[in-house]
């Protein structure tokens, strides 16, 4: 490998883009802006890898028993495959819809196949300890049909504290509100799209 090729892979990262909406991209608010933050990052970062996670087109399913009894002993298969593709990764971004305050219940399935002890995190003298990669970072777009403006982002606030055990400490959130409400949907899409572009240039 040249020294110029030696270079280049030193400085290219990885992004895992975990996609939790089953709607089609067009339909989804969330993947509107998701999509276009992708497209403006490669155009910014040609060199990075960019791996995509369609929660809804993969294997997650919630953990069963066997699951259970394998997870402070190495993990079942599925455990294993995610939580090693999740610690891989450089930087996340990670695109949902807000369900009745919260997030789909299958990214909480995926949590759960994530977390899993001497992988994504590990048990020391003063607690657990996360161990995904230094200085990685997290963007959180997500959307919501109606104005909760002065309610607690209930979704975003768990997923901040996961991550935050996880290791992650550069946390951003594009949120798109009101997106049931007509023309005021319209303006919060333009506005997360304004800052999706934004970000994808400092990222």
């Amino acid at each position: 490998m040249s020294v110029i090729s030696q270079l280049i892979n030193s400085n290219m990262s990885k992004i895992l883009y975990i996609k939790a909406n089953p709607k089609k991209d067009v339909d989804s608010f969330t993947f509107q802006v998701s999509e276009l933050f992708i497209k403006k990052y490669k155009e910014n970062n040609p060199n990075d890898e960019i791996e995509i996670l369609d929660l809804y087109n993969s294997d997650i399913d919630f953990l069963r028993e066997n699951d259970i009894a394998l997870a402070y002993s190495g993990g079942s298969e599925m455990m294993q495959k995610y939580a090693k593709q999740f610690v891989s990764a450089d930087k996340y971004v990670i695109a949902t819809p807000m369900w009745n305050l919260g997030l789909p219940a299958i990214f909480k399935a995926y949590i759960d196949c994530v977390l899993l002890a001497g992988v994504t995190f590990k048990y020391g003298e003063n607690g657990p300890k996360g161990l995904t990669k230094e200085n990685s970072k997290l963007i959180h777009i997500v959307a919501c049909g109606g104005d909760y403006s002065k309610m607690p982002g209930m979704g975003d606030k768990y997923l901040r504290v996961i991550m935050g055990f996880l290791g992650i400490g550069d946390i951003e959130t594009i949120a798109i509100g009101k997106t049931s409400l007509g023309d005021e949907g319209k303006k919060q899409l333009v506005a997360a799209k304004e800052k999706a572009e934004k970000l994808a240039k400092e990222w």
